[in-house]
């Protein structure tokens, strides 16, 4: 019974924390406070009471809508918040509450923010990426899933292998194929879960992003035009490798042999 008391805290702690990532993904883009004003309507700009701002309820409570003007919110804004909970419990049960499940579901939350951001605006933020390079390596000194070693390594390898891949398709085309927010953001998931993840999650990104991207040139008029966000597919590759990155390496190395 305790140990599911614990995950239902884990659980609200991180629907709660999603309440704060859904403010970073509208705010960061858009370079304001993520402090203040307080959370407004996006549609009449009324300040938001505290009993309609309660994470995932308040958002069912008022059928995705303001209570002032009625403008629809958007379902988002809950789908961040269920996923930052569920995320947390898939964190505590595979790494418990330790340093390490807590320095890894920072990763989680950061990956959130980036992934939403990305597909909004194309962009990801040096403001999570140069920090979490930063506290990634710094972390690796005292944890217990990762060594100096492997995170030094997994920021060389992430940011050098990306900016290669981009210097080389520029040099052929002339064109830029991928933005430096893609590198940081693969050297920031080296810092955090080692060099091994780096190759794991290009080669996962790489794969989705390429069946994605075929799937939208073929069904959108200007979908080979259409640039498709790279940010999402890093974050999912990371996010695999997290929970089953260990389990499938050593089965695709038992396949081979």
């Amino acid at each position: 019974m305790e140990p599911l008391i614990i995950k239902v805290f884990v659980f609200f702690f991180g629907v709660a924390l999603g309440s704060f990532l859904n403010v970073c993904i509208y705010r960061l883009p858009r370079s304001l406070s993520l402090i203040r004003p307080g959370s407004t309507c996006p549609g009449c700009g009324t300040a938001i009471a505290f009993y309609d701002n309660i994470p995932i309820l308040s958002y069912l409570w008022l059928r995705g809508r303001c209570r002032h003007c009625g403008c629809t919110i958007s379902l988002r804004y809950c789908v961040v918040e269920l996923a930052a909970g569920l995320f947390a419990v898939a964190v505590f049960t595979r790494y418990g509450l330790t340093f390490d499940g807590l320095f890894l579901y920072a990763l989680v939350a950061a990956l959130l923010v980036v992934t939403f951001i990305d597909i909004d605006h194309q962009i990801i933020p040096d403001v999570i990426t140069y920090p979490g390079i930063i506290i990634g390596f710094l972390s690796s000194f005292f944890l217990e899933h990762i060594t100096y070693k492997e995170s030094f390594f997994g920021i060389i390898l992430g940011g050098g292998s990306l900016l290669i891949v981009a210097l080389g398709y520029y040099f052929l085309t002339k064109k830029e194929g991928m933005g430096g927010g893609d590198i940081k953001l693969l050297a920031m998931i080296g810092a955090f879960l080692g060099w091994k993840a780096t190759i794991f999650t290009i080669f996962v990104g790489s794969a989705l992003g390429s069946v994605v991207g075929m799937v939208v040139a073929l069904s959108t008029k200007g979908g080979r035009k259409m640039a498709v966000p790279f940010g999402p597919f890093l974050s999912l590759g990371a996010l695999v490798f997290l929970f089953y990155g260990n389990e499938l390496i050593g089965w695709y190395m038992a396949l081979i042999r």
